[in-house]
């Protein structure tokens, strides 16, 4: 290979140098901790647009960055619990247990081997038929709501300053219970032709809790995922939904990245699997802008 290929005039030699400037800013920044614990539930129906990549990434970047981070893993999946490297299978005590009313939300939570700041009440597939029970249950907008008041109010819990719930892909009893316990909802969008597609009816389901049983609850983030920067439709994509939503949509925006998709096959966030990979800067960078954007509202 010829040396006017490393050239700095080159796109792969100036995407290396932009990476480098980006690495070594993160470096020096600081992610001011918020007054009191922010909840903020990761959430959208479509599937595939790294909803919970991003609820587990954001919360390693900001645990890194001297944050207690709690993830709650309300997806009956439990994606987020594998990305953690926490164990959830049947017989341990989940985020089921918590919401159908038997355990308390304390005796649920472990710590992630991804950070000793990064906290996770795990997922089983019990929570699959959860909806079902919840149904003819008492109060059953609001179960998740207070017995994460009761959590934070506790000893053990004051000391956590993000609760980072994942939501499942759709807007049903567990979506809507996320809501209730939140003061903020992020929204991952994926930087593909039909990206808005369904947004328009979350939006509406937040105002919607937001009119009948949570006042507080308000869209506060939007991530833009996957981006593919050699394309133009996911150029214009960013375009559109900065015009949309100004003031919500992050700066930071995630890149497509191989180590992202690769890490929780080993019960990793890219944080860990890879600090310094393109991704991984991604998603700090996005962490520090929502520490920064918390302690300003």
């Amino acid at each position: 290979m010829n040396q006017s290929s490393f050239d700095a005039t080159t796109p792969l030699a100036a995407e290396l140098q932009d990476l480098t400037r980006r690495r070594k800013a993160l470096q020096d920044s600081k992610a001011p901790l918020p007054a009191t614990a922010r909840v903020i539930a990761v959430a959208n129906q479509k599937g595939g647009v790294g909803k919970t990549t991003t609820a587990v990434n954001i919360a390693s970047a900001l645990a890194h960055l001297g944050a207690t981070v709690l993830v709650i893993d309300l997806d009956p999946q439990g994606n987020a619990s594998t990305a953690l490297g926490i164990d959830h299978h049947g017989d341990i005590a989940s985020i089921y247990d918590v919401v159908v009313g038997t355990t308390d939300l304390a005796d649920t939570i472990v710590p992630s081997p991804d950070h000793p700041n990064l906290l996770c009440s795990p997922s089983t597939l019990d929570l699959a038929g959860s909806e079902i029970e919840l149904v003819t249950m008492p109060a059953r907008e609001h179960r998740l709501s207070r017995a994460l008041e009761r959590y934070l109010g506790s000893d053990q819990g004051a000391r956590v300053n993000y609760v980072i719930i994942d939501c499942p892909p759709s807007l049903g009893l567990l979506t809507v219970n996320a809501f209730v316990a939140a003061k903020e909802v992020m929204i991952p969008i994926q930087c593909e032709y039909y990206a808005l597609e369904g947004v328009s009816q979350l939006v509406r389901n937040i105002q919607l809790v937001t009119s009948h049983l949570n006042p507080d609850l308000r869209l506060s983030t939007i991530v833009l995922t996957m981006f593919d920067s050699r394309t133009n439709l996911a150029h214009q994509v960013v375009a559109d939904v900065r015009e949309h939503f100004p003031s919500e949509t992050l700066t930071a925006v995630i890149p497509r990245s191989v180590r992202v998709s690769e890490a929780p096959s080993y019960g990793q966030t890219v944080i860990s699997y890879d600090k310094s990979s393109p991704g991984a800067v991604a998603y700090q960078e996005a962490a520090v802008e929502i520490a920064h954007r918390g302690a300003t509202n």
